[in-house]
């Protein structure tokens, strides 16, 4: 799963999937507890607020994983990020999902099939920024967001367990880790996402996400967007709300 997909082949399924019945909206601004994590599990975090309030959600591309210099920027950042300022990674898909897009094309897996896959792709990125940040906490549900803050920990959340109970976008190539994360700004709370992208230049800001990021991010949440070449904003993006060199995503009337 590229972060920047191409015209000709975006997002992680096909067009024509449709979303499961019942599913919540693009811009739901709530999550359901899945039943194996829920608040009356036995045994479940004891901290389960109805709603987590988080101020920055982080989306770090996955093709950073290829950039070895810009990824240690990126880890040296949320090393040195103020806990007080209640922020949530949430990985891209990287060099797991583009296999998955591989074997999409060559094995014809389904859409379905692909879009799960392309998921439990973020969730290994997940595992590599965790045991490489300081501090961090891997976390898969409201709960853990909750207590990982309360802990004074960085969450980086593996969004699979998540996202199968909610199912809440469509399964298609317009829908990547870009909408995922701004998804979950909404269902978070979050006043703002700020999306990492392998990308450098300048240029139309719209091409840096995928079709659907616009529509699924909620109105009232703030976004940036930072490439590989001007991460030196990273910190202001994520401290003081960026301007810089950070960019934003005009919304389309």
């Amino acid at each position: 799963m590229p972060d920047c997909p191409a015209p000709s082949s975006r997002g992680w399924a096909t067009s024509s999937a449709r979303r499961r019945r019942g599913a919540p909206g693009f811009r739901s601004r709530t999550s359901p507890t899945s039943s194996r994590g829920g608040a009356g599990r036995r045994g479940a975090l004891r901290v389960t607020p109805e709603r987590v309030v988080v101020h920055t959600v982080l989306k770090v591309g996955g093709g950073l994983l290829g950039k070895a210099r810009a990824f240690d920027h990126v880890i040296e950042a949320l090393t040195a990020f103020r806990p007080g300022r209640r922020l949530v990674v949430i990985p891209g898909g990287g060099p797991f999902a583009d296999a998955v897009r591989q074997m999409f094309r060559r094995v014809k897996i389904g859409a379905d099939a692909a879009h799960w896959m392309a998921v439990l792709g973020m969730d290994q990125y997940a595992h590599a920024l965790a045991a490489r940040a300081p501090g961090a906490a891997l976390v898969e549900q409201r709960e853990d967001i909750a207590a990982a803050l309360a802990a004074g920990q960085l969450p980086v959340l593996a969004p699979y367990r998540w996202l199968k109970t909610a199912d809440p976008l469509p399964h298609s190539w317009d829908v990547t880790s870009d909408s995922i994360a701004a998804w979950f700004a909404g269902a978070l709370g979050a006043r703002r996402i700020v999306l990492i992208k392998p990308a450098s230049g300048r240029g139309d800001a719209r091409k840096l996400v995928d079709p659907a990021f616009v529509r699924t991010l909620p109105p009232a949440v703030e976004h940036l967007i930072v490439t590989a070449d001007d991460l030196g904003q990273l910190d202001v993006a994520l401290n003081e709300g960026g301007e810089g060199s950070s960019r934003r995503v005009s919304k389309r009337p």
